[in-house]
């Protein structure tokens, strides 16, 4: 009695398992294969379209202002010459 559950769940499984065995084969279904699809004759050619119109020419920019001439510098004061200093003038150098 103590090991009748056990075996009667054993033959249960086992039942079980071999009915899970028998299970008939199973059904092939064939599918076609895709069918190819091919283009038809080309149509006739549209009309051309109309030509777009043309653009207008920008204007043209305005001259910059003049600028303002610049000052004169200040002229400096001449040297002096030296106690006891020779000054040597040389006169320029031909024209050619």
């Amino acid at each position: 009695m103590k090991h009748s559950i056990v075996t009667t769940v054993a033959l249960a499984a086992l039942t079980l398992t071999l009915a899970a065995c028998d299970r008939p084969a199973p059904t092939v279904v064939t599918v076609p294969g895709p069918t190819v699809v091919v283009p038809g004759p080309a149509g006739p050619q549209g009309a051309p379209g109309s030509t777009g119109s043309t653009g207008s020419t920008g204007s043209t920019g305005s001259t910059g202002a003049p600028g303002m001439p610049g000052s004169d510098g200040v002229k400096g004061e001449p040297g002096k010459s030296g106690d006891g200093t020779t000054v040597i003038i040389t006169p320029p150098a031909p024209k050619q």
